[in-house]
């Protein structure tokens, strides 16, 4: 499946470095040297030098130079080839597109809704719940999202503001 796995920014220095905003969390492999990366405007890119800077991805790709040639590519998004259903590190190891679709129940079994959308927050992932009543919005941390079933596309959920209620009992 076809993911997006970064976005150009801004160009670093005179020789064709950009910086790139990450968005996998399989950096190493997903923008080696010799990567081949997809966009919706520019092609493919060739990724020719891979380096961290003060906490920054840079790449070089083949046929960009130079700086004025990374300005063209700024907020191009990068696509990479992925196979979502590839065993993870560990066994809480999701992928996003994964979880789109699960069926969210609270934990006394009561129907939340159903997953729509991830939200990659800098703090951390953020489900998005279709419910009868409008959306909910759930941090995707073990302590909210206790229960996760992907196989059997269904999760359980707490939202935050059951505590609340909870407390107020």
């Amino acid at each position: 499946m076809r993911l997006n796995v970064g976005r150009i920014g801004r160009a670093h220095g005179i020789l064709g470095e950009a910086t790139i905003e990450v968005r996998t969390d399989l950096a190493e492999e997903r923008f080696a040297i010799g990567a081949q990366l997809e966009t919706d405007s520019h092609g493919k890119l060739t990724v020719v030098s891979a380096r961290v800077h003060n906490g920054i991805l840079l790449l070089g790709f083949e046929g960009v130079n130079d700086r004025n040639a990374v300005e063209k590519f700024r907020d191009v998004l990068l696509f990479s080839e992925v196979d979502i259903d590839e065993a993870g590190f560990a066994e809480d190891d999701y992928h996003v597109l994964q979880l789109v679709g699960c069926q969210a129940y609270l934990v006394d079994g009561d129907l939340l809704g159903e997953v729509t959308e991830v939200l990659n927050l800098p703090g951390q992932d953020v489900l998005s719940i279709r419910t009868d009543s409008g959306e909910v919005l759930i941090p995707f941390v073990h302590q909210l999202v206790p229960v996760v079933d992907i196989k059997g596309k269904r999760m359980t959920v707490i939202p935050p503001d059951f505590y609340e209620s909870e407390g107020s009992q």
